[in-house]
């Protein structure tokens, strides 16, 4: 009598599978950033309260606007750098193809995050979509019509 799964059957459970993503956030001054990541949802967070300086922190780079699984990392490796040796202008048709109307597909993930807590530890005590104090030159609408 069988009393659980064992040996290589144990590997194939889905709570097991590891996946990777490959995601595009934007600004709303029209920047974009591709990345790769085995946790979505924790990097989306870093990007959209400023956990990590770099990049994304200066351009206020925090909406969702694209993604995609892959259950091997190499797939997800080779699918990021293709999409970022795209011209701008087919990383958008891409972002169109599936979100036309650029919404943030994370924007109900961190409804218990509020802006002063997502100020503690991060650079500059920003929240999302504040900009630092000599940004308000680069900020323009994203699209128009």
């Amino acid at each position: 009598m069988a009393t659980g799964v064992e040996g290589p059957l144990l590997a194939l459970m889905p709570n097991d599978r590891k996946t990777y993503c490959v995601y595009i956030v934007g600004s709303l001054s029209g920047t974009l950033y591709i990345g790769m990541t085995g946790n979505l949802r924790k990097r989306v967070f870093e990007h959209r309260f400023h956990r990590i300086e770099g990049f994304t922190d200066k351009y206020l780079i925090e909406r969702l606007l694209y993604y995609e699984s892959f259950d091997e990392v190499v797939r997800a490796i080779n699918r990021e750098k293709q999409l970022k040796g795209w011209r701008r202008s087919k990383k958008i048709a891409l972002i169109e193809s599936l979100n036309p109307h650029w919404v943030d597909l994370a924007r109900g993930w961190f409804p218990w995050m509020s802006e002063s807590e997502a100020g503690e530890g991060s650079s500059g005590g920003r929240g999302p979509s504040t900009p630092p104090p000599d940004s308000h030159s680069r900020i323009r609408p994203l699209r128009s019509g």
